[in-house]
């Protein structure tokens, strides 16, 4: 959809009107800067763009290119040179979701880069991972017709003030200009926290965890949905959620994260 044309003779009235405004809004910004010099999104160093990250710290992500497996988005270490591959844990252990894309592998960088965001309240950080996410998952957005945030428990929203699955879901919904829903799935039960647990301890902690709310369902009916969160261990969380998803009317669910918990395949 393209933006309405404006002619000149608006664009000038409109930059008259709004000079003093926008004179104000760089010096603003200026002196920010003086005061509060940028910084790298994951060590902090100097950079020159609030948000960026420095050489570093971009060239230690390990970004998830193809070929990687049609379901979990787990990279292959070699380029076989036909396609699309399934990994052995996807023919062994098929997602509820039915495919998962993310950004980078969860290494040293990803990890601090998550964490910032997620315990040092680096809200500033969601914009530019989930540009990121947009950028990777591009085929995803595509395809999908709506985006839902996997959610917290409400007491842990309440201790933590925000739901980084949201903060990362929103731009990425307006990337792909679909409608972004971050109710249309909730956590009813507050499970133990999913650190140290095995994969099948994981899965158990997450039974009947999420439901989609009778009032939300027609938003999801028959709908493509993607499913978006921060990081992919084991994929508990995305399958319990997409499995409510599915049961709560949904045609189908993507998962799309900035990090995945995972080892190339040889």
């Amino acid at each position: 959809m393209h933006a309405p044309e404006t002619s000149s003779i608006e664009i000038g009235r409109a930059s008259k009107g709004a000079r003093p405004f926008a004179v104000l809004g760089r010096v603003a910004r200026a002196l920010v800067g003086l005061v509060y010099p940028p910084s790298c999104a994951g060590c902090g160093a100097a950079t020159a763009d609030p948000g960026a990250l420095c050489p570093s710290c971009w060239a230690g992500l390990r970004f998830i290119e193809e070929p990687c497996c049609a379901r979990y988005g787990t990279p292959f270490a070699v380029d076989l040179g036909i396609g699309p591959l399934l990994s052995p844990r996807a023919i062994s252990e098929p997602p509820v979701f039915a495919r998962a894309r993310a950004v980078a592998l969860y290494n040293d960088t990803a990890r601090s880069l998550v964490h910032r965001l997620k315990y040092q309240d680096r809200l500033d950080l969601a914009k530019a991972m989930a540009a990121m996410m947009a950028a990777s998952g591009a085929a995803l957005i595509a395809e999908a017709d709506c985006v839902v945030p996997v959610p917290l428990h409400r007491w842990r929203l309440w201790r933590r003030r925000f739901n980084q699955a949201a903060l990362l879901a929103r731009p990425v919904a307006r990337a792909g200009s679909l409608p972004f829903l971050p109710r249309a799935l909730a956590r009813v039960k507050a499970t133990r926290s999913q650190v140290g647990l095995t994969r099948a301890g994981r899965a158990e902690n997450l039974q009947g965890a999420f439901r989609v709310p009778a009032a939300h369902r027609a938003g999801i009916q028959g709908r493509r949905v993607l499913l978006v969160d921060d990081v992919t261990t084991t994929g508990a969380t995305a399958n319990a959620a997409a499995r409510a998803l599915l049961r709560g009317g949904a045609a189908s669910v993507d998962l799309l994260t900035f990090a995945l918990v995972a080892d190339p395949i040889g």
